[in-house]
């Protein structure tokens, strides 16, 4: 029986695939057995170390995943351990991108979002806050909102809640999505991580 996936979706550089890292290690994952999945491509598995991990997955350039990135979990409880799949996908885009690998990655993680379980909606707080911002909220991320505000197991994940400007970012969120569960997080130092958990627990 397949898990149940966990996905992770919103745009490049909000921060996706660190959130994964760390969240798995804050699981207890001692080690990151990931199964990767570009598109129209066989499945390859490799076994990472968390500084492995952070070190080939992570970085500023935007589009470094380009295809599903899945980590086998089983999350410790208070009535035992539940395993599913943490899903990291590629970064969404406003329009259509030039590039055919990043339009056929995107293509990939919107094919699989109505199959998991569990949506989590990654949005930079920290880009909201700035003053002056071309703009809040971009399609992408409203029309993210709306399919996901139609299932149980959808939140989003307010990230980069460590950098100054995110306080009036998650603000804006709260305001720009009425009605939607919002968890202020920092994927790089791993605060909210305990209500993220509570959060999956229930909806798996």
């Amino acid at each position: 029986m397949s898990l149940k996936a966990c996905m992770i979706i919103g745009k490049a550089n909000v921060g996706k695939t660190l959130f994964a890292i760390n969240f798995a290690d804050y699981l207890q994952v001692t080690r990151l057995e990931i199964e990767f999945t570009p598109p129209g491509e066989k499945t390859h598995c490799r076994s990472l170390s968390r500084k492995e991990a952070l070190q080939e997955l992570t970085g500023t350039t935007p589009h470094q995943t380009l295809g599903l990135q899945c980590i086998q979990i089983q999350m410790p409880g208070l009535k035992g351990k539940k395993r599913f799949s943490l899903m990291d996908t590629s970064g969404l885009t406003e329009g259509i991108p030039d590039e055919t690998n990043i339009r056929r990655a995107m293509a990939q993680t919107l094919a699989e979002v109505r199959e998991a379980a569990i949506i989590l909606h990654m949005i930079d707080a920290s880009s909201h806050g700035k003053s002056g911002a071309i703009e809040a909220m971009g399609q992408v991320d409203w029309q993210v909102a709306q399919f996901g505000g139609m299932r149980k197991g959808y939140a989003v994940l307010a990230n980069k809640m460590d950098l100054p400007e995110a306080a009036a970012g998650l603000r804006q969120i709260r305001e720009e999505l009425p009605g939607h569960l919002v968890l202020p997080i920092s994927a790089l130092h791993k605060t909210g991580f305990a209500e993220v958990k509570q959060f999956v627990w229930r909806h798996l």
